[in-house]
């Protein structure tokens, strides 16, 4: 990322999509979330919008995927630069699942995988490494 001084989100950043989808074989993962990242008191607040129905998944079993979700976002801006002053609410506002695939770990990975597209929508993409041409 960057060394400067920044807060995130810049502004609010909404339908960020995060699609968490890995098939080679048995287990496979599968998790694919939207969430908005609204300009917030310093730190991290996670609300669930009502998603809370998903045909075939009980209330429990959808409650574990939103929180894992959550773990994910959380442990994603844990490792932001020190620079950066975490100031955010997200909102996961829609997720959807595969009757065999979907897992709270697919659903912590797509919560990691939503703060990096968040983090290039407000930013722009990281710079690349450039090649030593010697």
């Amino acid at each position: 990322m960057t060394t400067e001084a920044r807060t995130f989100p810049p502004r609010p950043l909404r339908g960020v999509k995060a699609a968490y989808i890995r098939q080679g074989g048995c287990p496979s993962f599968v998790a694919i979330a939207e969430a908005d990242f609204e300009p917030w008191a310093q730190g991290v607040e996670f609300e669930v919008a009502d998603t809370s129905t998903v045909p075939g998944w009980s209330a429990d079993e959808v409650s574990e995927l939103h929180e894992a979700f959550g773990s994910g976002v959380r442990e994603e801006l844990a490792e932001l630069d020190p620079g950066t002053t975490v100031a955010v609410a997200v909102v996961l506002r829609s997720i959807k699942v595969h009757e065999v695939d979907s897992n709270s770990l697919a659903f912590r990975h797509a919560g990691r995988l939503a703060v990096r597209n968040a983090l290039v929508e407000a930013y722009g993409p990281p710079p690349r490494p450039r090649r030593d041409r010697t």
